[in-house]
């Protein structure tokens, strides 16, 4: 139903529930769950959930990203509006028909965005939670991608070793012992396996690096998000697997990725301007130069 369909008295009512429960952006949390109702009954229980500290994406089964709407079930990681920025680099430097592998893929937000705004591509997903899995499997339909359950490169094909042009990984970056300092909406509602990235953050990210050049095809790129704060051990771990690092970010939406690339004598050197410089040299780009992209 649209907002219109319910009774202005509707309405107002959701929206001091919700500013009662202490949601912000009351108003807008309102109309986003009255235009999602099917009927009232349905509402009733939406804005109860919402209330009750649930996700609003999880309340409402979707989340917006890149434009598109993202199923999302509960107990599902919920896309950070943040990581456009991630699939945006991506999309400036993937090639025609890439090889798109989107790893730890969650609802599978990242690999369904990346398909929509290139011409042509070839996606697998992959996440070790059930409920991500059956979330993603609806979420890359549109695009013929193919979704597997298992612990990382795992559950892939093996046909896929060399042939990756763009992996994303969207790997959990916080340290074991700061998850207990999250929001409730994550802390409760999104698996711990999607959050917990070990004792110092990394521990998931440096296998991910460690066997990224085994699949990766030749001027491949890997892609992670991190904390500013994590960017030099980062870094690390993307050189000591053999791949060139670059640091880009975008400071409006907070947030800071890697890109590791898989660089092969000088034909590859070529084929990728400007990702041959070392982190450590301190080179980092400004969202301003990504591309214009679809």
């Amino acid at each position: 139903m649209s907002v219109s369909a319910f009774p202005t008295s509707h309405r107002s009512s959701v929206i001091s529930t919700l500013r009662a429960a202490g949601c912000v952006f009351a108003e807008d949390e309102a109309d986003l769950i009255l235009s999602t109702a099917r009927t009232p009954a349905e509402m009733t229980a939406m804005v109860e959930r919402r209330a009750a500290g649930l996700p609003l994406e999880h309340v409402l089964g979707w989340a917006e990203f890149r434009g598109l709407r993202i199923s999302v079930d509960p107990g599902v990681f919920v896309p950070r509006r943040r990581t456009e920025f991630l699939v945006g680099r991506a999309a400036g430097l993937a090639g025609r028909a890439a090889v798109v592998v989107d790893l730890c893929c969650g609802s599978g937000a990242l690999g369904a965005a990346l398909a929509a705004a290139l011409d042509q591509v070839e996606l697998y997903a992959a996440d070790i939670d059930p409920a991500a899995v059956r979330c993603a499997r609806r979420n890359v339909a549109d695009a013929g991608g193919e979704v597997y359950e298992g612990d990382l490169y795992d559950p892939l094909p093996d046909t896929l070793r060399g042939r990756v042009d763009i992996l994303l990984a969207n790997v959990p970056y916080v340290p074991s012992e700061e998850v207990g300092l999250l929001p409730a909406e994550a802390r409760v509602h999104e698996a711990r396996v999607a959050l917990d990235g070990g004792a110092d953050g990394l521990d998931v990210l440096r296998r991910v690096t460690a066997e990224a050049p085994a699949w990766l095809a030749p001027g491949g790129h890997l892609l992670f998000e991190t904390s500013e704060g994590q960017v030099a051990a980062a870094v690390d771990a993307v050189e000591r697997a053999g791949l060139v690092a670059r640091v880009v970010s975008d400071e409006e939406r907070y947030a800071t990725v890697v890109v590791g690339t898989m660089l092969i004598g000088t034909v590859a050197d070529s084929a990728v301007s400007g990702l041959t410089d070392s982190a450590d040299s301190g080179l980092t780009d400004s969202a301003g130069s990504e591309p214009d992209l679809p």
